[in-house]
């Protein structure tokens, strides 16, 4: 995290190990009340920021949010603020800005992996074209800081800046990822460094902006920054297990498509990390073009990787839960920032 620094050291989540018992299953729970009760909120003030931009852009992106997703980074903004015992009316520029981030990053991750399809529909790319993609995002990103500075109070200015240095890191972890792809192995270490980098920053920034917009203490922002960058990695880690294992129709990408794509995630880390006859047989498979029976047996190899990764994902849970217990927060917000963060390690999509 580069916005905040963190109040202590976090539990190591001890990614080599698995613990006793069954691994956590991805999928148990439905969408939290919070996510319907604030997108609900958050859902229109983007709509209309995006209304506001040049008339050339707006077919793309409005085709683009048409199908809105979970907008999780948004209602962690309000819960920040409400947390804290704000209003939420001071922290919904700051949930704007921030869902306009997250969906500059997703058209343009479409564009570099190729993705036709998002959310059960056309991407950006594949419907307008790259030019249109391109610039959408560009505009989304500068919209979200324009946005923030519509009204450059200290407290604005200091979430445009803060959210200006998740947005870096996130961009940097996203170039991590990629070069990944060209590499044959990359260590489990490697792959949470990159994941807190292009999941976590941006996480960590939502659970603190809205309590930064309400002007809260220095050791409140840490602990809520704290949460959201274990929430950013359990969200990567079990994203990365719905890129291989997803049901087709709930998450709207192929089967198995990240192996499709030889993305270095982290079951796959995990997997190739263990040294044996079972890891070389996967590399060897990841070598070459995958075609059914191939993709299939690679999925079977990633067995271990795939418990060992939701186990991740529960453990910096635990670790999130801890930091907000650290601190006073109002009780109902801390129960709903409590239930998001058991619902991140345990969705389905």
């Amino acid at each position: 995290m580069t916005q905040v620094q963190l109040a202590r050291e976090p539990v190591p989540a001890k990614p080599g190990e698995v613990v006793a018992g069954s691994a956590p299953a991805a999928g148990r729970r439905g969408l939290p009340a919070v996510l319907g009760r604030y997108g609900a909120v958050v859902g229109p003030a983007v709509d209309e920021a995006v209304g506001a931009l040049h008339p050339a852009l707006r077919p793309a992106l409005v085709h683009h949010f048409g199908s809105q997703g979970k907008q999780v980074r948004g209602a962690l903004v309000l819960l920040s603020a409400a947390a804290v015992g704000a209003k939420e009316e001071v922290a919904i520029p700051g949930a704007v800005a921030i869902e306009l981030v997250h969906n500059f990053s997703l058209v343009h991750d479409d564009v570099i992996d190729g993705d036709e399809e998002r959310r059960h529909q056309p991407t950006v790319w594949a419907r307008f074209g790259l030019g249109q993609a391109i610039i959408g995002g560009d505009a989304l990103v500068l919209a979200a800081i324009e946005h923030l500075l519509a009204e450059p109070t200290p407290a604005r200015v200091r979430a445009a800046s803060v959210l200006a240095q998740a947005t870096q890191a996130m961009i940097g972890g996203q170039a991590e990822d990629m070069a990944f792809e060209g590499r044959a192995a990359v260590t489990v270490e490697e792959c949470l460094a990159m994941e807190a980098g292009k999941t976590g920053a941006l996480l960590a920034c939502a659970a603190s902006l809205g309590a930064i917009l309400a002007e809260a203490p220095g050791p409140v922002v840490t602990a809520l920054a704290e949460y959201g960058a274990h929430i950013g990695i359990a969200f990567q880690a079990v994203d990365d297990v719905l890129g291989i294992w997803g049901d087709p129709s709930v998450t709207g990408k192929p089967v198995g498509s990240d192996l499709l794509q030889r993305k270095r995630t982290l079951p796959v880390a995990i997997a190739l990390a263990a040294g044996d006859g079972r890891a070389d047989e996967l590399a060897e498979l990841l070598d070459g073009p995958l075609d059914g029976a191939d993709l299939a047996r690679a999925t079977e190899l990633l067995a271990s990787g795939r418990r060992q990764a939701l186990t991740i994902a529960e453990a910096h849970t635990e670790n999130a839960l801890a930091a907000l217990a650290s601190v006073d927060l109002a009780p109902g917000p801390a129960t709903d920032l409590e239930e998001l963060a058991r619902f991140v390690s345990e969705r389905d999509r």
